[in-house]
């Protein structure tokens, strides 16, 4: 390490950081070390050392790159992605983890010597908004400008945060490497090790690329924060944050729960409403009301079908000059194309399977896409013309309401509002999701997903349900809790809904917090009258909206409802139900089996007036 890069450590004045520091100089053996503070100049260093590493590529439109993952580095390695424990748990559910007596010594040997020959980056980060009670440090260690650039656009800048520390070890630390690289790529897919360390509030990630992997501050420190929620008492949830425009002059913020790939992205970026967060956000209770704050301040979002019609606002930052770096996608002559863009894509170019034309097959005969279904792009929020005033407000933004959202193709009607909190609380805790390509592995198994956060969840499960049950003590007033599918289909397994459907019911949502629209009350919470989304269908969407299609999307199928009952009484059995959940989870299976009774397996809206 030379002179410079030692004087910005030791301005910190923090031992766990140099410690920190020594230790993985020591471990990894790097031929240089360099230290990135808040700077423009270490930014643009970092920049330009993405592309001289060729971990990046300029692309023809100013400020655009491409980036390539290994083949066989597309997706999040769920199985490879473990919490170093010192004893056995049952948490109540699935999850990998490592006794750190065998776990920590395979990790340290696979990084023995893993940057020799390479260049260690060292950068610090605020996991939200600095300066803000909201606030979480991390320090990141890699081999890898392209990581370093991801969290640049993705998150703020941190190294003035580490110094208001005055020398604490409260923060998350996080080592990675690529690995053995190969024309650009990890070699070494199958020494592939990413290890979450709860007690120490570290992670070791190595032999990887693909930012769902690679980038520590993303779901890896996630896990880490849900545990720090935890034990403080506050909520740290897979939720997009955004401001939903009412009645003019008038923004309402929801935050919104989704597994990947099913609309968490294209919610918070819906025309007309403005952004604040689309993956992780921090809720705490602050002068008796919820206030949150997004903990990113870029968007790692899969690109696949974002085209002019459907996600317009997207389609727009991705195709004219801003900085963007485009991942897994098809580069033909300096410019991207991805699957789904709404244009028919060239049939030849480089794409993460390197040289490609179309018909080229890989290892297996089987055809390679023009670009990979989780193919993604980095952007910056504040580049978009949809971003919030308040995106980096210290203070948050006040929470009226959440949503949570699955993919499920036979049950869920495309939104309803819980009948309590506790209600909402069980409403987000059977979330279902058909699988996709987001995670390695078959697509379309149905999984339980509780908050969409079954993936990350790093303390046990009845423990975290009970955290979100009292959330709500010592509040003047509670957040409204609601259930979205925007991917029901019909007998015919049609898809019920349009892609901008979806407005409609977010504006609903929020005409409700405001005491605008009556509701239906069902078995699984209130649903719309007819005659309030046929008004908003014409007024937003310049639709007709028929009765017919009401009546086929709000339609209560009952006897399907009672079937994911039987699915969800089986997956909470493994733990001590807290008494509140166990309550909602028998009076939901009690008004649905009262309901069958009185209309058979579906029962249309209008049988539910009284």
């Amino acid at each position: 390490m030379d002179s410079t890069s030692r004087a910005k450590l030791e301005a910190l004045k923090n031992p766990k950081v140099m410690a920190y520091v020594e230790e993985a100089i020591k471990l990894c053996r790097p031929a240089k070390v360099t230290v990135i503070t808040d700077s423009e100049e270490d930014n643009k260093y970092v920049r330009e050392l993405a592309i001289k590493n060729k971990e990046e590529a300029p692309l023809n439109m100013e400020g655009h790159t491409i980036h390539f993952d290994s083949p066989k580095d597309q997706g999040r390695d769920k199985a490879h992605t473990s919490y170093l424990l010192s004893r056995e748990v049952d948490w109540g559910m699935d999850i990998n983890y490592v006794l750190k007596k065998d776990g920590l010594p395979e990790i340290l040997s696979i990084i023995d010597g893993i940057m020799e020959g390479k260049e260690m980056l060292i950068s610090f980060f605020s996991l939200g908004p600095t300066n803000s009670p909201f606030s979480l440090r991390a320090m990141q260690i890699t081999d890898s400008a392209y990581v370093i650039h991801s969290e640049q656009i993705l998150y703020r800048s941190g190294y003035e945060e580490f110094k208001r520390l005055n020398g604490s070890d409260d923060f998350f630390h996080f080592l990675h490497s690529a690995g053995r690289l190969v024309n650009n790529v990890t070699a070494d897919i199958d020494k592939r090790r990413i290890y979450i360390d709860l007690e120490e509030n570290r992670v070791y990630t190595v032999n990887n690329q693909y930012a769902g992997n690679s980038v520590g501050l993303k779901k890896l420190a996630f896990r880490l924060a849900i545990q720090k929620a935890q034990n403080e008492g506050w909520l740290a949830e897979h939720m997009f944050l955004m401001g939903v425009n009412g009645r003019p002059g008038r923004t309402t913020y929801f935050t919104g729960a989704f597994p990947s790939a099913c609309g968490k992205t294209s919610t918070a970026m819906i025309p007309g409403q403005n952004i604040v967060g689309d993956d992780i956000a921090y809720l705490r209770k602050i002068d008796g009301q919820v206030r949150a704050v997004n903990v990113e301040k870029g968007i790692f979002g899969i690109i696949q079908d974002v085209n002019p019609d459907d996600d317009p606002l997207i389609y727009e930052a991705l195709t004219t000059p801003r900085e963007v770096i485009f991942s897994n996608v098809l580069v033909n002559d300096g410019t991207p194309y991805w699957l789904g863009m709404g244009k028919e894509p060239p049939t030849e170019g480089v794409n993460f399977a390197g040289e490609w034309h179309k018909g080229k097959k890989d290892e297996n005969g089987k055809e390679i896409p023009c670009a990979h279904k989780n193919a993604r792009y980095t952007i910056p929020i504040n580049e978009l013309d949809n971003a919030d005033p308040h995106l980096d407000d210290s203070k948050g933004v006040p929470v009226k309401a959440i949503v949570y959202g699955g993919r499920d193709s036979y049950t869920t009607v495309p939104i309803a509002e819980s009948l309590t909190w506790e209600h909402g609380v069980f409403l987000g805790a059977t979330v279902e999701s058909e699988t996709t390509a987001a995670t390695l592995g078959k697509e379309g198994v149905r999984t339980h997903d509780p908050m969409a956060n079954q993936d990350f969840i790093s303390v046990p499960l009845a423990t975290y349900l009970e955290n979100h049950l009292k959330f709500t003590q010592g509040l003047k007033e509670e957040p409204t809790i609601y259930a979205t599918n925007y991917f029901l289909k019909n007998a015919q397994g049609k898809y019920c809904n349009s892609k901008l459907d979806k407005k409609v019911w977010i504006l609903w949502a929020e005409g409700r917090v405001n005491g605008e629209y009556e509701a239906i009350e069902t078995p699984i919470g209130r649903i719309p009258k007819y005659e309030d989304l046929k008004a908003l269908f014409k007024q937003h969407l310049q639709y007709d909206y028929s009765l017919e299609e009401y009546n086929e999307q709000f339609s209560i199928r009952i006897s399907k409802y009672l079937e994911k009952m039987d699915r969800m009484t089986t997956a909470f059995s493994r733990i001590e139900m807290p008494p509140a959940f166990a309550a909602e989870l028998e009076n939901e299976i009690k008004r649905l089996q009262e309901a069958k009774a009185a209309y058979g397996d579906v029962a249309t809206p209008d049988q539910f007036l009284k």
